[in-house]
């Protein structure tokens, strides 16, 4: 198992793994695994929102916001506690980095992309949609218009800026690299 601490050792600053990528990328299923690796805690911007909504918040209320606000909070707590982490969203680069940026000095920050073929993310998009009623509150349907009506190409999403490092995986059909390349470059220091 990965460890910020290890006893006897002068403790090293924690891990912060950043999965991002356009919607339907495969980042929350890649996430999940690169988390259940080590035995990482998980922070999805998308199960926040859900549960939030489950937990009786009303999605008109600027929920976005809140589960913004309360995405970063919650990571930027994790990394204070010397807790390594990784932490998914479908985020670009305006919205990741201002969230990133003031944890640079207390965390190893790695991105992993997800990058996948757009006719794919637009397959999984409406296939989630149509079977998982949880979804609901993502506005997925929104979004697939605004793709069919080229507002939103699936193409035009804008990666994480950081100079910080970055492995792009691509989840067109399973993971290339391979799991244990990502572990790896995850855990390196």
């Amino acid at each position: 198992m990965l460890s910020a601490r290890t006893p006897g050792r002068t403790p090293r600053r924690p891990t912060l793994i950043a999965v991002s990528g356009p919607p339907g990328s495969g980042k929350t299923t890649l996430a999940r695994a690169l988390a259940d690796a080590p035995g990482w805690p998980l922070v999805c911007r998308d199960e926040i929102k859900e549960r939030m909504v489950a937990a009786g918040a009303d999605p008109a209320d600027d929920l976005d916001l809140r589960t913004f606000e309360t995405f970063f909070r919650s990571i930027g707590e994790l990394v204070r506690s010397g807790t390594s982490l990784v932490a998914e969203a479908a985020f670009q680069d305006r919205r990741w980095r201002p969230g990133l940026e003031p944890l640079t000095g207390l965390a190893e920050i790695r991105v992993v992309r997800c990058t996948v073929d757009p006719g794919l993310a637009h397959a999984r998009i409406a296939r989630r949609a149509a079977e998982e009623p949880s979804r609901a509150v993502h506005a997925d349907a929104d979004l697939l218009r605004r793709i069919a009506e080229g507002r939103q190409p699936i193409a035009s999403w804008v990666p994480i800026a950081l100079d910080v490092p970055c492995l792009v995986v691509d989840t067109t059909d399973g993971w290339t690299p391979p799991l244990a390349a990502i572990v790896e470059f995850a855990a390196t220091s």
